[in-house]
């Protein structure tokens, strides 16, 4: 018999991956989300608004073994500006979907957290995921609520979300030629392609030995941005210029998310994996279909 899981924001950049690879593996999903998905087939969508109680306690029902929750805000840069919003959805928005969990058969909660919850930076955004994780915490220490915690870092992928940072770059690139950002590209990251972190995600949950873990989801390869600029000129033929406003960002970090109070996670990587410049020419390969289709 098909086990049933529940995605909460399953239709958003990340969870709608993370939905086709559990259709792949034969799961059964249910998507709760206030949108739809033109990446999975919509009737397995429920509207539900996670700041909505009694929509949350409708659709976790008994039969449920596995519960993903993406949903909430999740954009830092916005978050920084909204922080009321950013507080209501992430924290309260988590907090209902875990007490109705309460005195239900769930074998596991997975919560999608970010390597912004093991950092000073982060801004509102960071804050939200860390307080969540803690709620996480508590309701297996109280309820017996078994987790995983996996903080997600640079994902990117070919589909068009307000925050897929790289989708985004390589479209102003092909409308404006130009790479506009606010740093000086010194900053590092570890780009991980959102098939690889879905394909992980769903690995998580078949396997006891990722209960009650924190895990960081990220690629293994490490980049400057610069360097990830540069590669996008380069598959331009060099008809992109890239400008550098050196200004500062508190939100975001440079080299590292980490600080040294958070609990510690277990690194986890995508071995295959989608090398990035095949991801970056996808993500071209997508854009121009989208502006076909718009024609």
């Amino acid at each position: 018999m098909k086990k049933k899981v529940l995605v909460f924001g399953g239709a958003g950049f990340l969870g709608s991956y993370v939905v086709n690879k559990l259709l792949e593996k034969g799961y059964d999903v249910i998507v709760p989300d206030i949108s739809t998905s033109i990446y999975f087939d919509s009737e397995i969508c429920v509207k539900c608004d996670i700041l909505n109680r009694s929509e949350v306690e409708s659709v976790i029902s008994e039969h449920i073994r596995f519960i993903y929750n993406f949903a909430g805000f999740a954009s830092l840069d916005d978050s920084g500006e909204k922080p009321y919003e950013t507080v209501n959805l992430n924290i309260i928005g988590n907090l209902n979907i875990l007490e109705a969990c309460k005195n239900k058969n769930i074998e596991r909660y997975i919560y999608a957290s970010s390597a912004y919850a093991m950092s000073d930076k982060g801004s509102f955004y960071g804050i939200s995921k860390l307080a969540s994780e803690k709620l996480v915490e508590e309701y297996y220490k109280k309820y017996n609520l078994k987790y995983t915690i996996i903080r997600y870092g640079s994902v990117y992928g070919e589909r068009d979300f307000h925050n897929n940072y790289i989708y985004n770059l390589i479209k102003k690139a092909i409308e404006k030629n130009i790479i506009e950002h606010n740093g000086d590209g010194e900053e590092i990251r570890e780009y991980i392609h959102a098939a690889d972190a879905a394909k992980l995600s769903v690995d998580i949950i078949e396997d006891t030995k990722f209960e009650n873990e924190h895990l960081i989801l990220t690629g293994v390869e490490k980049m400057k941005r610069k360097e990830l600029f540069l590669m996008i000129k380069e598959i331009f033929n060099d008809n992109i210029e890239i400008i550098y406003k050196n200004l500062e960002n508190q939100n975001h970090y440079k080299i590292t998310p980490y600080s040294f109070h958070p609990s510690i996670s277990k690194k986890l990587t995508a071995n295959p994996f989608i090398d990035m410049g095949q991801g970056i020419l996808e993500c071209i390969k997508e854009i121009h279909r989208n502006k076909n289709l718009e024609l």
